[in-house]
């Protein structure tokens, strides 16, 4: 099978598996926080809204335990389509039934049975996790799989991370109008008011993306067969969270990560915010989607050859300086649209070159580990980046939920509504705290992860050496 219409297959299933987490991680809690408790009843608003936002939270931080298990499952998987295949189909197949599912009002629950509501909320929520989970960790640990090159296996983080990225701002660009579509067309609405019909009409259309993706990386990719892959054995649970512990690289590359996911995610959570409530323009909120989406593209297109200038460690940490310097120039900008969109435009740009890195550096961790502790866990390995991304959605939502009460940002409120003190509660919470965070994942990158591109090669090396040596030894 030909590398191009395997990393276009890759791209197309990158671009709907993240157009569902940007919908998931981002604009169900605008769901929830705008048009899901929009009563005359306030007190019962943030109520609702505070209870469900702790239940998400809760539930994705006790999930995320079980996500090492799920890649110890597909890594001990194995059938004729190969151990990813049937965990990305099964997975794509429910979450998507159930991203459909909560983006609804449980026919009535919210108002009628509020206890009920939450119950139900929750039943639904838990599932959709556990069978993204199975997706998210299937797909992202196809990169190794697909070949332990350097260079091929960088064209792959780079379509893949090219159809993300396209995915993850298509999702700003057409939410507003497929919400107003869907509205108009099933509750007869007209001008820009959005309905629930509108928002579930929407997350049927994510739905769809996200199936037709993972069909696509299915039907056209393929594991690579080699001696350095072949050196897998089983694991049980025990063995499962040995390999993460003693893989010192991996460690400290995921607190990094973790530190810059949360900073970026809070952020770019409360940005749909900022132009609804404190621009007023969420009719607007479109023009940010291009931006990234066309920066990204370019971002992504760079990586490649300026990661070959300068490696990973520079991009990493010299991309987070840039994106502190976005910070800089929002909490300048004010009322400005203009000045709002400079400050996406400088803050958003790294941001998917910085992902590469650190994707990048956990996919060689899968060797390091290998040449470290004598057995290789793809998925196990591969399933740290979800589980990271999972816990800081997770935290996330828990404080995009807080922000949204806490700066009076919920139901019908306008930014006339907002007073100065909770307009500096949202700054706080959309700026002040992530640049900390972020600088601190700069400084741990810097200083702790030693897993180079040189290093990997010479891992490689070894690793090939020693298995041809064991095998010659053998016959």
């Amino acid at each position: 099978m030909n590398h191009t219409k395997q990393y276009t297959s890759y791209a197309l299933g990158a671009f709907g598996h993240d157009a569902f987490y940007a919908t998931l991680s981002t604009y169900l809690m605008l769901f929830i926080t705008s048009q899901l408790f929009d009563t005359s009843d306030k007190a019962f608003n943030s109520h609702m809204i505070t209870t469900i936002t702790t239940m998400m939270m809760l539930i994705r931080l006790v999930e995320i335990i079980f996500d090492p298990l799920i890649g110890g499952m597909v890594d001990n998987t194995d059938t004729k389509w190969g151990k990813f295949k049937p965990w990305l189909m099964t997975g794509a197949t429910i979450s998507s039934i159930m991203l459909v599912v909560i983006f609804t009002n449980f026919g009535g629950l919210t108002t009628s049975n509020p206890t009920m509501y939450l119950v139900a909320f929750g039943i639904a929520y838990v599932i959709l996790d556990i069978f993204y989970s199975f997706k998210d960790i299937s797909f992202w640990s196809m990169l190794p799989a697909l070949s332990v090159d350097e260079k091929v296996r960088a064209r792959f983080g780079t379509v893949g991370r090219l159809g993300s990225t396209i995915g993850a701002q298509a999702v700003p660009i057409m939410i507003y109008p497929v919400i107003v579509f869907f509205s108009q067309v099933f509750s007869g609405t007209t001008g820009q008011t959005k309905t629930h019909a509108g928002w579930m009409g929407f997350a049927v259309v994510i739905g769809l993306l996200s199936f037709l993706g993972a069909l696509a990386t299915t039907l056209g990719t393929k594991e690579k067969k080699s001696l350095i892959r072949s050196n897998t054995e089983k694991v049980g649970v025990i063995d499962i969270f040995k390999a993460l512990g003693k893989n010192d690289q991996l460690m400290w590359l995921a607190l990094s990560y973790f530190l810059f996911a949360l900073g970026y995610v809070v952020t770019n959570s409360l940005l749909a915010y900022y132009f609804t409530y404190v621009l007023g323009r969420s009719d607007k909120f479109t023009f940010a989607g291009w931006i990234m989406a066309a920066l990204g593209v370019i971002s992504v297109s760079l990586f490649p050859t300026i990661v070959a200038k300068v490696q990973r460690k520079a991009i990493y940490t010299g991309g987070i300086v840039m994106m502190v310097l976005g910070y800089v120039i929002f909490l300048f900008a004010g009322h400005s649209l203009t000045a709002v969109l400079i400050a996406v435009a400088v803050f958003f740009f790294p941001y998917p070159m910085i992902f590469l890195a650190a994707l990048m550096t956990i996919t060689d961790s899968v060797e390091y580990g290998q040449w470290k502790n004598g057995t290789r866990n793809e998925s196990v390995t591969l399933s740290v980046r979800p589980l990271i991304d999972k816990l800081a959605g997770a935290v996330a939502n828990g404080v995009v939920g807080v922000a949204a009460v806490h700066s009076g940002m919920i139901g019908n409120a306008s930014p006339s509504s907002i007073s100065a003190s909770e307009l500096m509660n949202f700054k706080v919470y959309m700026f002040y705290g992530p640049v900390i965070l972020v600088v601190l994942a700069a400084l741990v990158y810097f200083f702790k992860v030693k897993l180079t591109e040189d290093k990997h090669r010479e891992i490689v090396s070894e690793l090939e050496k020693k298995l041809k040596a064991e095998e010659s030894d053998a016959e």
